[in-house]
């Protein structure tokens, strides 16, 4: 596993600064995401979006002008920031059972990884870039990633997935649903985060912690 994340942070080590490009972006829409120069920047914006409920894949253009969006489509908004300000576009999908999966926008800084997310549980949204493995990272979402049951559903996580794969489908642009980002996802490698030995064994969250993480979700 750790030789496996070294060739994962060595393929995707970017210099982060300004893309002089519009990836077919609107002039708005591109000052709008070039305005979002940090990380921290762009999760207080997409934390601004209304949450969606809707079996949609809006692109980030989409986003933009709709003003709302959900898990997937927050990512992908957060992404297309990250790249019109030097990053590569890079998603991580959190695969979970009995639950919804999750996908996170991760970013490198010194070295070290962090993630962008939109959720309306508080905690599976910004991680500081403090993590040295995606590993570690995924595993920092394990304790705040629980269904309505209380039972805690986090079970793999995916290697990194480049949108730039994906530019032929105009995924930052496309007026139509760009489900071409969650086959992709889908598709890609996952790791298991532990064994099933020890998934069968976990406790339910205990009430304070379930109700502290649901602080502010809205049932749609």
């Amino acid at each position: 596993m750790r030789s496996v994340t070294k060739l994962l942070l060595k393929s995707t080590r970017l210099p982060a600064r300004p893309s002089r490009e519009t990836f077919g972006l609107s002039p708005e829409h591109l000052r709008m995401l070039r305005a979002l120069k940090t990380p921290a920047q762009i999760q207080k914006f997409v934390d601004a979006l209304a949450y969606q409920y809707a079996d949609t894949a809006a692109s980030p253009q989409r986003v933009l002008r709709e003003g709302k969006g959900h898990c997937l489509e927050g990512a992908l908004l957060a992404a297309a920031a990250l790249r019109v300000n030097g990053h590569p576009p890079l998603l991580m999908d959190l695969e979970a059972v009995q639950d919804d999966d999750h996908v996170v926008a991760i970013y490198r800084d010194r070295g070290l990884w962090g993630g962008i997310a939109k959720s309306n549980f508080a905690g599976l949204r910004f991680r500081a870039p403090i993590y040295r493995t995606l590993r570690e990272l995924a595993l920092s979402y394990f304790e705040h990633y629980y269904n309505l049951r209380g039972e805690r559903t986090l079970r793999a996580y995916s290697r990194p997935v480049n949108l730039s794969r994906l530019d032929g489908r105009h995924w930052m642009t496309s007026e139509e649903d760009v489900w071409c980002v969650p086959e992709l996802l889908i598709a890609a490698k996952h790791y298991p985060l532990f064994p099933h030995k020890v998934a069968r064994a976990l406790p339910r969250l205990d009430r304070r912690s379930f109700e502290a993480g649901m602080h502010g979700w809205v049932k749609h």
